[in-house]
């Protein structure tokens, strides 16, 4: 099977920013898009995206989950990237025709349809290190993938690093590739260093956020992660994953952790933590990795709360259970 990610459909939906106005959306090859190698996303990184997914029901219907809050989010990166301003119902457009078009490639549970809408800077100018391209392209990518974990999510191992940030503060609530490149050095050392699969980077012990996900602890009945903040992303799985534990009737505390704390409750025998994303949902994590020792966390293996959570947003999202948030949209 093609790693996940890798295969894409024949077509893409993509409209460009020109002389003040977006273009009308065409459907092009998604293997190749013209561009200058003068570029602003080239030389000075204007460039931000998205990660979404449809679902295949039983009944053959094809949904689309939080759409609206990933082209929110969206909007916010382009803003605070100074890239042209979209229109939110013309992206969301962009993604139902797209998706509906190859409704027949979504593939049924655990696989789905991974959505990749991007928003790059084209203008052909080196000389603008310091001023937003005028000119941008838009575009959206599907992906058919299976399960993230085809082998099943293994606990994973977590290297806790309170020296570097994955980003510079005031650029984590952007999803940009810039933020990930940054971040790929470090985790590349990590692993090759201690075999950590991750790192969850706690600068100064102020638990954050890995390079690719949101990090939430769960010690018996509360779930714990970070208040939402500029130094990292604001996760629409971290969002869904907290509202259904409050459904649950779990205590959601949403606050600053440290690593002296977090290591604390580790120890406990109920406690779990997890790695929530698009990709992966929620993955458990077995071992933190700190000052070169090793912790297990509560039992090392994957806890039944992390399990219940993800089973819950899954049930959701390929229409085994009740959708009272109206999280999904029917292409």
């Amino acid at each position: 099977m093609a790693a996940f990610g890798t295969v894409f459909m024949p077509e893409m939906a993509i409209t460009k920013f020109e002389n003040g106005e977006w273009t009308s959306t065409k459907n092009v090859p998604s293997d190749s898009i013209p561009m200058h190698p003068g570029a602003h996303v080239l030389h000075y990184s204007s460039t931000c995206f998205e990660g979404l997914k449809a679902f295949r029901h039983k009944d053959g219907g094809i949904y689309l989950f939080r759409m609206d809050q990933n082209v929110k989010r969206f909007q916010q990166s382009s803003e605070l990237l100074k890239l042209p301003a979209f229109d939110a119902k013309q992206v969301e457009e962009m993604i139902v025709n797209i998706v509906r078009q190859y409704a027949d490639e979504v593939p049924a549970p655990p696989g789905s349809m991974y959505v990749r809408p991007t928003h790059i800077g084209t203008e052909a100018s080196i000389g603008k290190a310091a001023a937003p391209s005028s000119s941008s392209l838009l575009y959206v990518l599907l992906s058919p993938v299976g399960d993230y974990f085809a082998g099943g999510a293994k606990p994973l191992r977590v290297l806790l690093d309170e020296t570097g940030m994955r980003c510079a503060p005031h650029m984590g609530m952007i999803k940009s590739g810039g933020n990930y490149a940054s971040a790929l050095g470090p985790i590349l050392s990590a692993k090759d260093d201690v075999q950590a699969d991750q790192i969850l980077f706690c600068p100064n012990g102020d638990v954050q956020e890995t390079g690719a996900a949101n990090f939430i602890l769960i010690d018996g009945n509360e779930v714990i992660t970070k208040g939402l903040d500029t130094s990292f992303l604001h996760g629409v799985t971290r969002d869904s994953i907290l509202t259904i534990a409050s459904d649950m009737g779990m205590t959601v505390s949403e606050r600053d952790i440290t690593v002296d704390e977090l290591l604390e409750r580790a120890a406990k025998p109920n406690v779990e933590a997890a790695l929530s994303g698009t990709a992966a949902v929620l993955t458990p994590v077995g071992t933190f990795i700190y000052n070169n020792k090793e912790y297990t966390v509560g039992s090392g293996e994957a806890g039944a709360t992390t399990t219940k959570l993800r089973h819950a947003l899954n049930d959701i999202q390929w229409g085994n259970a009740e959708d009272k948030h109206g999280w999904l949209v029917q292409v």
